[in-house]
């Protein structure tokens, strides 16, 4: 379960319709409460894949580091990553599976003729062999 403030839920579908046909792609920074994680910042990343970015995404290793250290100067952690599947259901493909990490929230936003649709949240099995479907709970700012 992850629980996900309705601004931020705007935030990753605004950013799917400004990117389509491309995948848009991006960090949840949050905290937990309760037990729950709760997504406080959907903090946009560029894709700077070169090629076929209306299939995939690619998150450049010193965008990552500036989002860790984003969340730490914030007091909070990279809950996870949210991307978009541009023409295609808010489901993780194959290529999704193979580089999540388990531990981590997977958001998929479908964008359908650059209106955005259903959210889907997901997370990696811990012997990584599938993904798992997760409740999104909408959440209140907590301070």
């Amino acid at each position: 379960m992850i629980a996900l403030l309705e601004t931020q839920a705007r935030n990753i579908r605004d950013h799917g319709r400004r990117t389509y046909p491309e995948e848009c792609c991006g960090a949840l920074l949050g905290r937990f409460v309760d037990g729950v994680p709760t997504v406080e910042v959907a903090r946009a990343i560029a894709n700077v894949r070169a090629t076929a970015r209306g299939r995939r995404f690619l998150v450049d290793p010193s965008d990552y580091l500036q989002v860790e250290q984003e969340a730490a100067q914030r007091g909070l952690e990279v809950l996870g990553f949210y991307h978009s599947h541009p023409d295609h259901p808010a489901v993780p493909s194959e290529f999704d599976r193979q580089h999540a990490w388990p531990n981590l929230h997977y958001v998929i936003v479908t964008v359908e003729a650059a209106v955005p649709r259903e959210i889907t949240s997901w997370l990696l099995s811990e012997d990584r062999s599938i993904m798992r479907e997760e409740p999104i709970l909408a959440a209140r700012r907590t301070a």
